[in-house]
């Protein structure tokens, strides 16, 4: 909400992505612009503390999730998060 301006919805999603999953953080805001798409995870870059992405990309690699930032600048920002095969469970699939 701080960042993308105009938001108005955001929405969860799960798609698979062969043995993977791929979890999705969507919004319809302003989006982050083509040259910011990794700058966005590093330490200090922002417009707060910089810390946040940081933070939530190192703790998401130690169990081997990847995130990225694959939303079109001006139509909101999209989060992609892989989750690999072992990571995740399904309910009812017995684990």
């Amino acid at each position: 909400m701080r960042y993308g301006g105009k938001i108005t919805t955001i929405r969860f999603s799960v798609q698979a992505a062969g043995d993977d999953h791929v979890v999705v953080c969507e919004d319809d805001g302003v989006g982050v612009t083509v040259e910011e798409k990794e700058k966005i995870f590093e330490q200090g870059f922002g417009k707060d503390t910089g810390f946040g992405l940081a933070l939530s990309r190192e703790i998401l690699s130690i169990t081997g999730i990847t995130i990225r930032e694959t939303g079109e600048p001006g139509k909101g920002a999209r989060f992609e998060m892989t989750v690999p095969k072992g990571a995740w469970r399904m309910k009812g699939d017995g684990a």
